[in-house]
């Protein structure tokens, strides 16, 4: 039976009018709340490497359909617009569901309240009705003598949902590997398990093990505060086999089951068990050094000065039967002064055996072996290459100082198993200045896959930011004023974390 140009005409036109409806509605949503628009598609899974053009772009093309779907003469071409841009809609929430854990940017206003389940039920309604409005309008075009309409709209289909794989795989890489500053942030991805109120802003990780967090304290060197992880708390005294030291500056690592007493200031090491807590000097004496880590039982990497450039390097001090100090000049890459501009952050990972060094200035962090060479040098997703600092020099440039406040990129960091994580101090694109005040945010890194993964924040507490953290056991301590805080990661993190941590092995 044939239908009436009249009877195709009044189904086609609810349809018409629908798609109107949906896309001036939905678009302008998005341009009443355009920053938080951008910032959503900066966390998309498809579109965060694209997020600036495609936030503009897609405003424009849904109130261009509407326009299209408004005049007889334009209409099929409208509905042929509105139902590809309806199949790379119902793509991408597909692609999100099944192939990402990032939920990706909303629709604006009503839509924005749906499951992404119902979005992608509500978007294959409207790619069929538009199918089926274009099925019944009488209007032919000239491409449509050589195509029949089944074939064009399988053919948009086709088309439109591998235009979006594209976008997913392209964005993926860039965002991982090449990330033009734009940070994603996991739903909800840690919740406070924990409060302990230290009373003093003294403390610092000393380390982890044995099912027990210890933490040092700069105002009394020799002792420990051991946390348990039923949140028991004990006061620890370090004995040591030699106290006629002038110990300057005292710091202690605990790798259980044994830890370590430094002071690069002196210098001098010491070892002991955490069974007794009793330390005896190591057998020779180590090089000066400003900050020190442990490696193993017998050996520490360090960072110091040399005594030829007066510059900082990395070296490693292995003692006992084959004592050695090995430097390693160039891993630390002079910008200004090759002192204040190197400074950073030494971290050690026993489960991959690597070193990592992350600079304090700029977007920048070395991977060497336990021996010191150089791996490859990684960066976190910033754009600060280079310090921003300035230098002056005294006494005939026998000393130096900073000259004005520099700025720091790179605020706090730690290392668990073959992940990086990175207190920024620097917001990146799409984040409101307004809320990076209140909060700390951390990035993580893949060190094997030379990534970055994801990123989440930290509260203020009382206005205070988070000033060190620790990862460990599926947890994270954030120290903030004399508060300590436990936060516990979400299944899905922690599975990740779990699953990197056993493949670093």
């Amino acid at each position: 039976m044939k239908i009436s140009n009249r009877t195709k005409y009044y189904i086609s036109e609810p349809i018409c009018l629908l798609y109107i409806l949906l896309f001036v509605y939905a678009a302008a949503s998005k341009l009443m709340d355009f920053e938080n628009f951008q910032v959503q598609l900066g966390q998309s899974p498809l579109l965060s490497a694209f997020a600036g053009v495609i936030s503009w772009g897609v405003i424009i093309i849904e109130f261009g359909i509407a326009v299209l779907l408004i005049f007889t003469w334009s209409r099929l071409v409208g509905l042929y617009a509105g139902f590809c841009l309806m199949c790379m809609f119902s793509a991408y929430i597909f692609i999100m569901l099944n192939f990402s854990s990032f939920v990706p940017c909303s629709c604006g206003g009503i839509l924005e309240k749906m499951s992404w389940e119902t979005h992608l039920i509500f978007n294959i309604v409207f790619v069929l009705l538009a199918a089926f409005a274009i099925a019944v309008n009488p209007i032919q075009t000239t491409l449509l003598k050589k195509i029949t309409k089944p074939v064009l709209l399988f053919l948009i289909f086709a088309s439109g949902s591998a235009f979006v794989t594209v976008l997913f795989l392209t964005s993926e890489k860039i965002m991982h590997y090449q990330n033009p500053f734009i940070r994603r942030y996991p739903h909800h991805p840690v919740s406070i398990e924990n409060t302990i109120d230290l009373k003093y802003n003294s403390y610092y990780f000393a380390g982890k093990g044995q099912r027990r967090l210890y933490l040092g304290n700069t105002t009394i060197p020799f002792s420990l505060l051991s946390i348990n992880d039923k949140y028991g708390q004990q006061h620890i005294r370090i004995k040591l086999d030699k106290n006629r030291f002038d110990f300057k500056s005292v710091k202690i690592a605990v790798r259980a089951p044994f830890f370590y007493l430094l002071d690069g200031n002196v210098p001098v090491l010491f070892r002991g068990s955490t069974a007794d807590w009793k330390a005896s000097q190591v057998n020779s004496i180590p090089p000066y050094f400003e900050i020190g880590y442990p490696l193993d039982s017998n050996a520490i990497v360090f960072r110091g000065n040399s005594s030829k450039t007066k510059n900082s390097v990395l070296g490693t001090y292995r003692w006992g039967k084959y004592t050695n100090v090995k430097i390693a000049p160039d891993l630390l890459q002079k910008q200004i002064d090759g002192v204040f501009d190197t400074d950073g952050m030494l971290h050690f990972s026993p489960e991959i055996k690597r070193i990592i060094y992350l600079y304090a200035y700029r977007n920048e962090y070395l991977v060497a072996d336990e021996y010191g060479v150089l791996q490859y040098r990684g960066h976190t997703i910033d754009t600060n290459s280079h310090a921003k600092i300035k230098v002056a020099y005294l006494k005939g440039k026998s000393e130096r100082t900073m000259s004005t406040p520099a700025l720091s990129v790179n605020r706090a960091s730690t290392v668990s198993g073959k992940f990086l994580y990175v207190n920024s101090n620097v917001p990146g694109r799409f984040e409101s200045k307004q809320k990076w005040n209140l909060v700390s945010v951390i990035d993580v890194y893949d060190l094997i896959k030379k990534s970055y993964l994801y990123s989440f924040t930290i509260d203020n507490i009382e206005e205070k930011k988070l000033r060190d953290f620790y990862v460990g056991d599926g947890k994270l301590y954030v120290l903030i004023d004399k508060k300590l805080v436990v936060y516990k990661f979400n299944a899905e993190l922690n599975s990740i974390i779990k699953k990197g941590e056993i493949k670093a092995n």
